[in-house]
């Protein structure tokens, strides 16, 4: 047997990965298994964007090998894009980099500028992505805590407190997964000087801003922000496009050209045809993102009952796909999310996966019908 790579060592399996091989099984044997544990939206792209994948799909010469940084005709939609909803204005041809998905970019971004033993601020909890990509190019994750108590914020005393000298990248995600909370212009301009005083990459990951949010932020609106800041974003959530890996990166000159070294080596260029639909998408009337978060308000008020049920705590003016719920005191939040599980035949994930602060905490997705949600609501009642 060929020994696997020592980086290995320092990740396990992604926990979705391993779990849904267990509802999978469930499921072969009978279990009328209802799974509101994953944030993959259910609901489909918008007609134009099927279309134009169609069409583009069906012309001659279309499929080929195709740029490294996507078509100039893409690359405007997402500047258009951003200039439209965020106010944000970056130039189309260096400080914007289509990817296949923003999970692609955390590996992108984390290989253009970490050594082996660079450190890197992730929040807790948070995506466990940021973790185990530090890991696998051999940095040092360090963990830094959101609290319900400070509204799911750093607590910037106690980040001022530590070794900062070795930190090279700092993960923030605004609005929040797993916990909805939106950012306001008082912690982006925090975070923006405390990157700027330690010298750090401040990376905002940003894929929620259109779900069950009115208040629409981006990190790189803010003075002085694109100097040491990148941010993250993806068409997977705000157009039901998980599955067609579109996303993007913005940044300065120079950070772009860092990913573009990296990503150019790494793949062959996206598909024209989905390119020609994530164009479409990019081009939709606002009224899209209102026909969508008419549907995810419905499935969030009978979540919300399966909570008050479950004598589950949560905040109403969280946003995103997901609710984070907490769990009473005297409570355990896994013995909770098996007893939903393998008693009513429901997965829900426990927040313990998204880190130790989470361990208080179940997360239910909202991707799922809204007949399904009822019937979870049935089964617990």
């Amino acid at each position: 047997m060929i020994k696997k790579a020592n980086r290995l060592k320092s990740v396990k399996e992604y926990y979705f990965s391993i779990k849904l091989r267990e509802v999978r099984e469930l499921i072969s044997q009978g279990k009328p298994i209802i799974n509101l544990g994953i944030g993959s939206p259910d609901l489909p792209p918008p007609p134009q964007v099927i279309e134009a994948i169609r069409n583009a799909s069906a012309e001659a010469n279309t499929h080929g090998y195709q740029s490294y940084q996507g078509v100039p005709e893409l690359r405007q939609s997402m500047v258009d894009f951003y200039k439209k909803y965020y106010g944000v204005s970056v130039n189309k041809d260096s400080e914007i980099l289509p990817l296949m998905g923003s999970k692609e970019g955390i590996l992108h971004i984390s290989m253009a500028f970490l050594n082996a033993g660079d450190e890197v601020l992730i929040p807790n909890p948070g995506y466990p992505t940021y973790t185990s990509v530090t890991n696998l190019v051999e940095a040092k994750p360090i963990l830094y805590d959101l609290k319900e108590a400070n509204n799911w914020f750093p607590d910037f005393e106690a980040l001022e407190k530590l070794d900062l000298s070795k930190v090279k990248i700092m993960w923030v995600n605004y609005p929040h997964m797993p916990t909805g909370t939106l950012p306001t212009d008082e912690l982006f301009k925090k975070l923006i000087a405390f990157a700027k005083k330690h010298e750090i990459l401040l990376v905002n990951d940003n894929p929620y801003s259109f779900i069950l949010n009115d208040d629409i932020k981006s990190i790189l609106a803010y003075e002085g922000a694109k100097d040491v800041t990148i941010e993250l974003n993806s068409l997977s959530k705000t157009f039901n496009m998980s599955g067609w890996r579109v996303g993007m990166v913005l940044g300065n000159e120079e950070n772009i050209k860092n990913i573009l070294q990296v990503k150019s080596n790494m793949d062959s260029g996206m598909y024209f045809g989905i390119q020609q639909g994530a164009i479409a998408a990019l081009n939709l009337p606002s009224k899209w993102f209102d026909e969508m978060n008419s549907i995810y308000k419905k499935r969030r008020e009978i979540v919300w009952q399966i909570c008050d049920v479950l004598n589950l705590t949560y905040d109403k003016n969280a946003t995103g796909i997901f609710v984070w719920a907490k769990v009473p005191k005297e409570k355990n939040a896994i013995e909770i999310t098996d007893n939903l599980l393998y008693k009513h035949d429901v997965f829900v994930s426990p927040g313990k996966i998204f880190g130790t602060n989470g361990e208080k905490y179940v997360r239910f997705s909202l991707c799922v019908e809204e007949n399904k949600i009822n019937e979870v609501l049935n089964r617990v009642s």
